[in-house]
C-alpha cells in the first residue's frame, strides 16, 4: 500500500485542485455559479466561475474574496458580477 503525503497549506494559501468546483457566492446572496477552473495571472490568480454566464473573478483574499469555506464547498465573494 502507498500512502501519499500532501504537503499542507498555510493559513490563506489553497491548492487550485481545492478552489475547483467550488460554488461562488456574492455577499448579497447570489449564487454566481462554480469555479470551473483557475487561471494564473501576471498580478493575481483568476478564477473562472461558470454559472448564467462565465465570469472571470480575481481571487484576492480579504478583497474580492471575502472568505473560502472548503468543508461547505463555499466561496464568498465581493465582485461586481452585473
Amino acid at each position: 500500500m502507498i500512502t501519499l503525503k500532501m504537503k499542507a497549506t498555510q493559513a490563506g494559501q489553497y491548492y487550485w485542485s481545492d478552489l475547483e468546483g467550488l460554488r461562488v457566492v456574492h455577499r448579497d446572496g447570489t449564487e454566481l455559479g462554480t469555479v470551473s477552473y483557475m487561471l494564473e495571472t501576471g498580478a493575481n490568480d483568476v478564477m473562472v466561475v461558470q454559472g448564467e454566464q462565465e465570469r472571470l473573478v480575481p481571487f484576492v483574499l480579504d478583497k474580492v474574496v471575502l472568505g473560502v469555506d472548503l468543508a461547505e464547498g463555499r466561496i464568498d465573494v465581493d465582485w461586481e458580477w452585473d
